[in-house]
């Protein structure tokens, strides 16, 4: 784990698998030293506000991206977005839900919410790698955020 007041990158997957694929893919192509990785919801709102678990972060440090997964324990990704984008200190960090739902629901209440791009999980090893790597490079590299 990075220091936590270096976030660039906030990871919220529950499965190990996509964690640990997403995490090599984010290495590979070296955006990976400052990323944080979460495994449920409750956990990532605790970051992102700065209580809980980790009461007394500087939430003024925000990521620079959120990659967020959808079915999550505890509190799902739908309510993370919403909570995320519906609070004035926190509603600009883009966020890139990357899911394997194909469900409808799930796209049109992501964007409803405010998302930034939805993704569906590739099931290919290789283009799941791609996918992430790309995501990474052009929301760590490419894009421009207020400050």
């Amino acid at each position: 784990m990075t220091n936590i007041s270096e976030v660039e990158i906030l990871l919220v997957e529950d499965n190990p698998n996509d964690a640990e694929l997403a995490l090599r893919a984010l290495r590979k192509h070296n955006l990976a030293n400052k990323i944080h990785l979460v495994k449920d919801g409750a956990e990532a709102l605790e970051f992102i506000f700065g209580n809980g678990a980790y009461a007394g972060r500087n939430i003024g440090n925000k990521p620079k991206v959120i990659f967020l997964d959808l079915k999550l324990p505890k509190v799902d990704g739908l309510e993370v977005l919403r909570k995320v984008k519906s609070d004035e200190r926190t509603k600009t960090i883009p966020i890139v839900v990357l899911t394997s739902s194909h469900e409808e629901r799930d796209l049109v209440e992501s964007y409803k919410f405010g998302v930034n791009s939805y993704i569906v999980k590739p099931v290919d090893f290789d283009k799941f790698i791609q996918a992430v790597a790309q995501l990474g490079m052009y929301w760590m590299l490419l894009n421009k955020q207020p400050l």
